[in-house]
């Protein structure tokens, strides 16, 4: 509800919007029809205070700088409501001089489709991979902010959680049995939570990134409404932020949807280790949302079975998909990750994808011939060896995709699996090879660069013995026999 003291600037802007305004707790948006208008309300609460007029104006230029450069041209200025002779009006944004001055500030925006906001949309595997990728180029243009005590000040988070969790009503004993295993999840990771501090993975990052604030804006996917009122809040890991995202999308689209992004922005990124804490974190971000609803009498319970839910630890295990290519690893491996270990599902590593990073284009760039020379051969399998050891050494299963047809590369990968501890298991793909040709001829945007040709200089290849064989012509029939092979494991 808007307080009484902005009553008449809602109806002006109202007016102007010509429809009621779309309100959260803490602002108003007024939605023209080319032409938004976000009105911050004079609230005091315990994490923030818009109460003075100064105030609104100054976090609403927060807001406009922090966005700006992810959507550029959907945010536009900060606009004074001043009082005329007539009335109310606008100013130019620049100062408020003028009859009576400011009364209040509103951020002005483009208007975006309603069905432009990605809580909205049917997200595809394309959208699924151009929002991973929106969320990875934005935090590798953040500067790192160096913070002491990074596991204590997760701590504080928690606690704070905690106290919200019980202030909206949510069931006492759940909350202290959520925040007893939250604090000990934070304290087994200590070490992971400030080494990765020290190396520069904490960020003054969105903070709020969840389904709803990422829209479709020059026909890609942008984060946008970053968190702008605390900073602290927002100066974090970045696998935190991206965890409020992996969240909302395995409550509110699917696990496999969570478990794309997240093995997208790892192969945009190389950050395998960010899933040793991605239990602590997707439960977190959970409890933030379930006092939420609990707060606006939405239950919340879902949210708290969730977030109890990611600290239950799951089995680390390594499983290589490997043989010629067309055979369908990728899409093995996508199929059988969700299901495998904790949330949101194993961590799939492809190779193609770790070359391509290597070599600072998208995976779906083609690199020339030059670039499948021996070394750079040795460099993508030491980089995909090195996440998958990051990853496992976190806790987390993986599934490994190459082609593994050097017998030096299948050796290795089971040795990181025998060097965690770890069950292991081989899947070797195969197919016809008029099939394989037929389906490597008509591949279109994916990050192989296979050709034909490519595919025929190694049909020689001899497959390994100690692997378990898999007939992929036909890939429901595949998917079966591989889950059968995976629950062997257990």
């Amino acid at each position: 509800m808007i307080p009484p003291e902005q009553a008449e600037v809602a109806a002006f802007l109202q007016d102007l919007a010509g429809a009621a305004p779309i309100e959260t707790h803490i602002s108003a948006v007024f939605r023209g029809a080319d032409t938004v208008w976000k009105l911050k309300k004079a609230v005091r609460l315990p994490f923030l205070d818009f109460s003075r007029v100064e105030d609104r104006q100054r976090f609403l230029q927060r807001e406009l700088a922090l966005n700006a450069p992810y959507a550029p041209g959907l945010y536009r200025d900060v606009a004074p409501i001043m009082r005329r002779g007539d009335g109310l009006g606008l100013g130019d944004g620049i100062d408020a001089v003028g009859s009576g001055g400011a009364i209040d500030w509103v951020l002005r925006m483009a208007r975006v489709p309603d069905d432009d906001f990605m809580d909205r949309m049917t997200l595809t595997p394309a959208l699924l991979d151009a929002a991973a990728d929106a969320v990875a180029e934005m935090h590798a243009a953040l500067p790192v902010v160096m913070v002491e005590h990074a596991t204590e000040r997760l701590r504080q988070v928690a606690l704070g959680n905690g106290r919200s969790a019980l202030a909206a009503g949510l069931p006492p004993d759940a909350v202290h049995g959520w925040q007893e295993g939250m604090l000990t999840a934070l304290g087994s990771r200590a070490a992971l939570i400030d080494g990765r501090a020290a190396a520069g993975f904490v960020r003054r990052a969105h903070g709020d990134l969840h389904l709803g604030n990422l829209l479709l804006w020059q026909g890609r996917p942008a984060p946008f409404d970053a968190l702008e009122f605390d900073e602290d809040l927002a100066t974090i890991d970045l696998a935190y932020d991206l965890a409020f995202l992996l969240m909302d999308l395995e409550r509110r689209v699917s696990r496999a949807a969570a478990n794309r992004v997240l093995g997208r922005y790892v192969g945009r990124t190389g950050d395998a280790a960010l899933v040793g804490l991605l239990p602590a974190f997707l439960s977190m971000r959970a409890m933030v949302r379930a006092h939420v609803e609990a707060s606006r009498g939405n239950g919340g319970l879902g949210y708290l079975d969730a977030a109890m839910a990611a600290l239950r630890p799951g089995l680390p295990v390594v499983v290589a998909i490997g043989g010629l290519m067309g055979t369908g690893k990728t899409t093995l491996a996508r199929a059988l990750a969700p299901e495998l270990g904790p949330a949101p599902g194993a961590l799939v590593l492809r190779s193609d994808e770790v070359r391509k990073r290597l070599e600072h284009v998208r995976p779906e760039d083609r690199l020339p011939p030059s670039a499948y020379t021996a070394v750079s051969h040795h460099r993508t399998d030491a980089a995909l060896l090195d996440n998958a050891r990051d990853a496992i050494g976190g806790g987390h299963a993986v599934v490994v995709d190459a082609t593994f047809l050097d017998p030096a590369l299948r050796e290795r990968v089971a040795a990181v699996a025998r060097g965690a501890g770890a069950p292991f298991l081989g899947l070797w793909l195969h197919a016809p090879p008029d099939e394989l040709e037929h389906r490597v001829a008509a591949r279109l945007g994916d990050a192989s660069d296979a050709t034909v040709a490519v595919l025929r200089a190694v049909s020689g290849v001899v497959p390994p013995a100690d692997w378990r064989h898999v007939e992929a012509s036909d890939g429901a029939a595949a998917l079966r026999e591989a889950r059968v092979e995976v629950d062997g494991l257990s």
